[in-house]
């Protein structure tokens, strides 16, 4: 199950704004830039699998317009995400 936010909600930066529910727990999702919500994947209600499944294509979760796109500095690609995690 994937809750996913409105387009046109306004969220901030590290804002919770979607939910994604397992058998076993609910996580909250975070923005990771502030801005608008100008699109969500519908296709996700009837398979919320896809997050897992294919996250750098069809398991998109939403798209955010940025208000501040200096924000974008701050984001990791997937190789610095995956150097954070071995850092642990």
């Amino acid at each position: 199950f994937v809750e996913l936010p409105e387009v046109g909600d306004e969220v901030d930066a590290g804002e919770d704004c979607a939910v994604a529910e397992s058998v076993k727990a609910a996580s909250d999702i975070y923005a990771p830039i502030g801005g608008e919500i100008v699109a969500i994947n519908e296709e996700l209600e009837d398979s919320p699998e896809t997050v897992n499944n294919d996250p750098y294509t069809d398991g998109w979760l939403f798209r955010i317009k940025a208000s501040d796109t200096s924000e974008l500095d701050n984001l990791l690609d997937a190789e610095g995400y995956a150097n954070t995690i071995d850092e642990d």
